[in-house]
């Protein structure tokens, strides 16, 4: 796993092989990056990375410049990694939740300028995210959602969604607040 730009460019972590969680890989997310840079100013942004799996994009986004980043992981291996990574890299602005997604989404009362989810693509509750989280208002005016997903799911009806891109069997879906 790397990074691909920003100030910690070209960093690697090697992702154990016992984890369950499977990174986007560096095509799709310097894909995805590129067009958000079109959506978002990453430079003192807030974010939140839901099912952050190893960090990737939690890194991603300190590396482009956000301010603040928040990481949601339940596994506690994978949440142990991502604390590792951000030590490695001396992380300021990082904070890291173990615990379930679902729930801390119900108890959030912050906004955030961009929001990242990647669950595993089998989880049964996966269609309800978008939802959640204009529910709970969790963008600010402006703030962007992107919810990656398997093919099979299709947002485009979403009150909220702008766009659909694809990178092989990897789909982002793109909401605005």
């Amino acid at each position: 796993m790397r990074i691909i730009t920003g100030k910690y460019k070209g960093r690697h972590f090697d992702v154990p092989r016992s984890f369950k969680a499977r990174p986007t890989t560096d095509f799709a997310k310097e894909n995805i990056f590129n067009v958000m840079n079109g959506y978002v100013d990453f430079e003192g942004a807030t974010a939140l990375d839901l099912f952050a799996g190893t960090g990737s994009i939690s890194l991603e986004l300190l590396s482009r410049g956000c301010h603040t980043v928040v990481s949601v992981e339940a596994d506690r291996d994978h949440a142990r990694f991502i604390g590792q990574c951000m030590q490695k890299i001396g992380a300021e602005g990082h904070l890291l939740i173990k615990g379930d997604v679902f729930r801390f989404l119900k108890s959030c009362h912050q906004q955030f300028d961009f929001i990242f989810a990647d669950p595993p693509y089998a989880l049964e509750q996966l269609p309800t995210l978008p939802d959640l989280i204009f529910q709970h208002d969790l963008l600010k005016p402006e703030g962007v959602f992107v919810f990656e997903h398997g093919k099979t799911h299709d947002f485009s009806q979403h009150a909220h969604f702008v766009e659909h891109r694809s990178y092989g069997s990897v789909n982002f879906s793109i909401f605005k607040a």
